[in-house]
């Protein structure tokens, strides 16, 4: 077996260039402010700016570092087997507008690509979703029919690209597929020609409701703007509890060169087996790079990630014998407890304040979609769709209750049970045991304490109570991280934060003191 590769980074921000910025300095205007600089928040940013408003976007970290900087660049209105779900909760107008509104996006994208001359590998591909098991083929086939009412060019079919059998597959055609940060990296090129102000390495930590609204950063400079767009994957400012609406995931990602002629020419992804999806795209050699993701996971579990990786490992020398893993990295998504994505006004926050997330690992058109959704609803011309995706569904809500209860349950279960956790502490050895790279929760002076030893033998150590809504975060082994388990903040070994919905890292503590 090949080893897998070290590079947690991706192969999207490794090959791609996207420009520097500066923080937020002083006191700004504008006349919207866009909070995170992933798909959604730079679709919508540069939806506003072609639309003349005056546009400030900010980004906690790096543009595109996050979710989408880890995505697997896939542009489809085929998402895995939601057609028929979607046909039997919502109905079948619900089922119509999202195929109308996802493939509005995929078509968008092709359109800007055209229009700014953006150099970033799209190409047009079929999806499908395919089973190898006989037991999913009802399910499918029922797919292929919901997907095909709801107006896409959807087919069941036996035959696929992929070199091994599968028992069948809804395929639709006419998709596509490209570089993320490439294509973003256009769009942040045309928003600055537009006159916008992109900030990195400014965490907005408060925002005030008012006309105009006032948001705070940690540099301490403010932004005043009539309208703010809160596209941080997982919502901040959330008085009236989104996040109760939301569950977390990561999938594990690897991908290496595969020879041109080895190419399956799709976008494949079942949910058998952990989850399996595949693609590539092109390498300037003139090969492929493979990219498959799976083993999907709920973060601050303590799941074995390492073990996730070798499974995922395992799994694509034996269907692509020909590839050498030279890149993995993981991705993290939240879906709904509806299905929907939460794209329009944020409840309780007023007429001017949006927020975009939930789209279930489906955020290359969701994202596209969000920007095209919110900036049509600033003109004051609002998509067919808008009320599809409202965060203020009711409707939605009523029927997804008992999803809700379950994913409000398993929170409650981690606040909880993770406090009344008998952990080690830093007198029985448990801290003494650690071996290089790994990390464990224990008892501390101060309360649950997160110590990792890191590959030199030193210790750092820090609260292990999440400072977003107060869970206790589990070690990722693989990407040697602290996440939470209730609403999927990580954080660096030293507490640094790497994801929200945190706004403060997690407190240091001496490990000497343990």
């Amino acid at each position: 077996m090949n080893r897998l590769a070290d590079s947690g980074s991706s192969y999207w921000m490794g090959t791609a260039a996207l420009p520097s910025f500066p923080p937020l300095a002083g006191v700004a205007e504008a006349d919207a402010v866009v909070i995170g600089a992933g798909i959604a928040g730079l679709s919508t940013a540069w939806e506003l700016a072609r639309a003349g408003l005056d546009v400030v976007v900010l980004e906690a970290d790096r543009i595109a570092g996050g979710v989408t900087g880890h995505t697997t660049g896939k542009l489809t209105a085929l998402h895995t087997s939601v057609y028929d779900t979607l046909r039997t909760e919502h109905g079948d107008d619900a089922a119509r507008w999202y195929a109308d509104s996802q493939s509005a996006a995929l078509r968008h994208v092709v359109e800007v690509v055209d229009a700014l001359g953006i150099s970033c590998d799209l190409e047009r591909r079929p999806a499908l979703t395919y089973c190898e098991q006989p037991e999913g083929v009802d399910a499918l086939r029922a797919e292929a029919e919901a997907a095909r009412a709801a107006g896409l060019t959807a087919s069941f079919v036996t035959e696929t690209g992929l070199p091994f059998p599968v028992a069948g597959a809804v395929r639709v055609e006419d998709q596509a597929q490209f570089h993320p940060l490439a294509y973003l990296s256009g769009l942040v090129d045309d928003i600055v020609a537009l006159g916008g102000r992109i900030h990195e390495g400014t965490r907005v930590m408060e925002l005030d409701r008012g006309d105009p609204c006032r948001l705070g950063t940690d540099t301490g400079a403010t932004v005043s703007a009539r309208h703010v767009v809160v596209a941080t994957h997982h919502p901040l400012f959330d008085h009236t509890l989104l996040a109760a609406r939301l569950t977390q995931h990561r999938d594990l990602v690897i991908a290496g060169p595969l020879p041109a002629p080895r190419d399956p020419d799709g976008m494949y992804i079942t949910e058998e087996g952990g989850k399996r999806s595949v693609r590539t795209t092109p390498l300037p050699d003139g090969g492929r790079l493979l990219i498959v993701t799976g083993e999907a996971f709920k973060p601050g579990t303590g799941e074995d990630t390492e073990a996730g990786y070798a499974r995922l490992q395992d799994w694509t020398e034996q269907h692509f014998p020909d590839v050498t893993i030279t890149h993995r990295w993981a991705a993290q998504d939240n879906s709904s407890t509806d299905t929907l994505p939460l794209i329009g006004r944020m409840p309780g926050s007023g007429d001017n304040v949006y927020v975009a997330t939930g789209f279930a690992g489906w955020g290359m058109t969701g994202g596209v979609m969000a920007g095209t959704a919110i900036a049509a609803v600033v003109r004051g011309e609002p998509e067919p769709w808008t009320d599809l995706y409202a965060p203020d569904r009711i409707g939605s809500a009523v029927r997804s209750a008992p999803t809700l209860l379950k994913a409000q349950w398993e929170t409650g279960k981690h606040f909880v049970k993770d406090r009344l956790e008998t952990f080690g502490d830093g007198t029985d050895g448990t801290v003494r045991e650690l071996r290089p790279g790994q990390g464990t929760v224990v008892r501390g002076k101060d309360g649950p304490c997160a110590v990792h030893r890191d590959d030199r033998g030193g210790l750092h150590a820090v609260s292990a109570v999440c400072t977003h809504l107060g869970c206790v975060v589990a070690f990722n082994n693989a990407e040697r991280t602290w996440e939470c388990p209730c609403h999927g903040s990580r954080f660096g070994v030293d507490g640094e934060i790497l994801q929200g919905p945190a706004l403060s890292p997690l407190e240091r503590r001496d490990p000497d003191e343990l």
